[in-house]
Order: structure tokens, then C-alpha cells, then sequence
């Protein structure tokens, strides 16, 4: 008998909610339609920001402390990638469509 599947953390997720917590977004991918807003909520102890990966993306947070909570509302299809500054190796996507 095969041990029960946890599922894959790479799987693109459905909603508009990303927790930070253990210094990781979650869903690292996140699938929305145009016009949704996104937030991201830090259950970290330590700071951490929601940045656009690319010069001139959308996402700009300012370092939000424990239960901070940042929001945008994502109104063009692509795909967002975003990190947190402070800590670079925390990188996720959000996934627009029509």
C-alpha cells in the first residue's frame, strides 16, 4: 500500500490569499482572474516585503511586520513573479488570466 499523497507545492492554487510563513509564499503560485485582489499576510516573525521580481513591476509592499497585510488588485492577464527583498531567496508567482 502506497503512502497517502500530499500533493505537489508547485501546483498552481486557485484564490486570492498568500501567507508568508516559514519564510516561503503560500501557494508559491497562485492562479487569479483579471480584476482580483490578492493579499499577502505575514505569520512570519521576521519582516518581509512582496516585490515585483522585474524593474518596474506592480508589486512594491513596504516591509511588513507580523500580521502586516499588503493587497493588490491584479487587473492585466500574465504572470506575476514577485520575491520578498529582505530575503530574495523567497520567490513565488501570481498567475492572471482572462
Amino acid at each position: 500500500m502506497s503512502p497517502p499523497s500530499t500533493g505537489s507545492s508547485a501546483a498552481p492554487v486557485t484564490g486570492n490569499v498568500v501567507a508568508i510563513k516559514n519564510f516561503a509564499f503560500s501557494p508559491a503560485t497562485l492562479k487569479v482572474k483579471a480584476g482580483t485582489t490578492v493579499t499577502w499576510t505575514n505569520q512570519d516573525t521576521d519582516a518581509h516585503t512582496v516585490t515585483s521580481a522585474k524593474a518596474g513591476g506592480p508589486l512594491h509592499s513596504a516591509a511588513l511586520a507580523t500580521h502586516a497585510a499588503y493587497s493588490y488588485r491584479f487587473t492585466k492577464p500574465g504572470a506575476y513573479a514577485y520575491l520578498c527583498t529582505i530575503h530574495p531567496f523567497m520567490t513565488a508567482t501570481v498567475e492572471v488570466t482572462r
